[in-house]
């Protein structure tokens, strides 16, 4: 199955096309064309995603991301491709978008894939329904099934993945599953006990982990975004062998359920940052340091709880923040050290930020299983859970 697969949850747009065979017992991905546009620096001023930008962003880049990536797979001809008024009435919010796609279809040939794949949340609602539209009007006219994909599974599923340059591969999963889904916007425990069918063991009360990452740079002055920023002071202090006593609270960390909380803790470092008042690098690499400890420690206890009431026999580790080097390195040992019959599966790097490769896995897996969604009536979902 050729999928083309639409990511614009946040602020990277991307596009990929996927030669797709297998089923949840072993599956290959061929990427045949891929193209993504990163808005990093766009909102570094900012110091985080502004929401107006990303979706401009998102209407100015995704066609020019579209034709790159079917020239790239082979599948951009020469032609012209019928665009009715009732169909670019789809598109009536995004002129930008219905511009520039106008001129693409004036000059290729309908391709030839077989599914559309797109994010419809959660994520930035107005940057989602950039992606949603323009997947919504392809489906219409290039007669295709739609597959509106949840964001956070398509995290889950590229954990599975082992990447090549030009070919992913998921090999059968032991179930049940569980996955600890950790970004700037989420922070979960979902078991998965039969494919693509999941119940919710824990989530924060407050903040998203990766939010409080982005929220101790800022108070540290550090650029966006400031998770990478943090790891690296508290890489730092590590390779120093920091003899500071500084500790911060573990929020939850013995109470009897699997939910997060990182709020607190965010307020504890605001405290000592302004008892400290000026900070030297080395005061900033010891707060690094004794924050990113604290998270780790809750991350890996509240899992260590999911794993013993789940009896999962995998753990997976997906979205932004699992590339933190701290995290992984925590988890492999203590894995290994508590539950050594668990296999534990983190997503290669490329993978661990928003991208259409894993849309395109998570919205093939859904094709398979006989899951659309109607043009006329799919929608963005902010919140979805």
């Amino acid at each position: 199955m050729k999928i083309l697969a639409i990511e614009t949850s946040c602020d990277e747009t991307a596009v990929v096309v996927l030669n797709a065979n297998g089923d949840m017992h072993g599956a290959t991905f061929d990427i045949l064309g891929n193209a993504l546009n990163s808005q990093i620096d766009i909102h570094r001023e900012y110091g985080g995603v502004f929401p107006a930008l990303a979706k401009r962003e998102h209407a100015k880049n995704l066609v020019p991301l579209l034709a790159d990536a079917l020239l790239e797979a082979g599948l951009l001809t020469p032609g012209v491709t019928a665009f009715p008024e009732d169909v670019r009435a789809l598109l009536e919010r995004e002129q930008e978008l219905a511009t520039a796609l106008a001129s693409l279809f004036s000059r290729i040939a309908m391709p030839e894939i077989d599914a559309i794949a797109v994010t419809h949340g959660p994520g930035l609602e107005p940057a989602l329904w950039v992606g949603v539209n323009l997947a919504r009007v392809l489906a219409t006219v290039w007669e295709k099934p739609l597959i509106g994909v949840n964001h956070m599974e398509g995290h889950l599923i590229s954990a599975l993945a082992e990447l090549t340059e030009k070919k992913m591969h998921i090999a059968e999963t032991p179930l049940p599953l569980l996955g600890l889904l950790i970004s700037g916007g989420h922070t979960e425990l979902v078991c998965m006990e039969e494919w693509l069918s999941y119940s919710l063991i824990g989530e924060t009360r407050d903040d998203a982990v990766g939010e409080a990452f982005d929220k101790v740079a800022r108070m540290m002055d550090l650029p966006y975004p400031g998770g990478p920023e943090v790891s690296n002071l508290a890489e730092r202090a590590r390779e120093r062998v920091s003899t500071s006593s500084l500790s911060f609270p573990r929020p939850m960390l013995h109470d009897p359920h699997c939910d997060f909380s990182f709020s607190g803790l965010k307020t504890a470092v605001l405290y000592h940052i302004k008892k400290t008042g000026v900070l030297r690098e080395i005061d900033k690499e010891d707060i690094a340091k004794a924050f990113e400890d604290s998270v780790t420690e809750v991350l890996w206890k509240k899992t260590a709880r999911a794993l013993g009431e789940t009896g999962a026999k995998t753990l997976v580790l997906g979205g932004g923040v699992s590339a933190n080097v701290h995290i992984k390195r925590v988890f492999t040992k203590l894995l290994l050290e508590e539950f050594p019959q668990v296999t534990l599966r983190l997503p290669q790097v490329l993978l661990t930020t928003d991208n259409a490769l894993m849309i395109g896995m998570a919205g093939y897996f859904r094709a398979r299983a006989g899951d659309s969604s109607d043009p006329a009536t799919l929608t963005a979902k902010g919140n979805l859970s």
